[in-house]
Formats: C-alpha cells, structure tokens, sequence
C-alpha cells in the first residue's frame, strides 16, 4: 500500500515560483515512478511531469519551467514551479505506479488528495 501528501500550494503572481511536495509511504519508495498531474477547472486531468530512478518526463507545456525531483532518503517527491502563469492554475496531484513513469493518469494507481495552486495576474 502507498500512500501519498501534497503540499505546498497556495497563491501566487504570475512570474513567481512554488515549490511543491509529496510525502510518499511505503518501504519501496525507490521502486516507483512518481509523478505529478493537474486539473483545471472545468478541464480534464492532465501529466505534468513524472520521474523514476533513471529518467524524467515534462509535458511541453511546464519544460523548462517546472522541475521534478526526488529524495529517496526522505520519501519525497518535489515540483520546483518557476516562472508561473496563470494558466498553471490548477489542483495538482501526485501520483505513483510501478515501473516506468508514464503520462496516462490511468497507469497510476495511487493519488494523493492534491494542493491547489492559483498564479494571479
């Protein structure tokens, strides 16, 4: 079982950065590709950015301006948010599978409750 906690949201002005976190539990935190989504209002889900042990993932619309990290030692997983735009506005989710990471919010099987961000302009 895996159980996952975001934190970080909040407001914040366009241009502006946030850091969000995600507590993951379970022994076998390294063994699992984590990643983080985001849903509009109004919109459907979408991939933001995923990472296992060898590789990372971006959506072309967070590259390089969003950057995913994790911290085995600490179970936790991390979306450095730069350059932030109003259409970051969203619910945002993190999400863990075995095996690769992938973009399909199908292939994961554990959700966290996610953290809201709203980016004013």
């Amino acid at each position: 079982q895996v159980t996952l906690v975001e934190s970080g949201g909040g407001l914040v002005q366009v241009g502006g950065s946030l850091r969000l976190s995600c507590a993951v539990s379970g022994r076998t935190f390294g063994s699992y590709a984590i990643a983080w989504f985001r849903q509009a209002p109004g919109k459907e889900r979408e991939f933001v950015a995923a990472i296992n042990w060898i590789s990372t993932r971006y959506a072309a619309s967070v590259k390089d301006r969003f950057t995913i990290s994790r911290d085995n030692a600490k179970n936790t997983l991390y979306l450095q948010m730069n350059s932030l735009k109003p259409e970051d506005t969203a619910v945002y989710y993190c999400a863990a599978r075995s095996g690769t990471p992938t973009m399909l919010s199908v292939d994961y099987g554990y959700w966290g409750q996610g953290t809201t961000v709203t980016v004013s302009s």
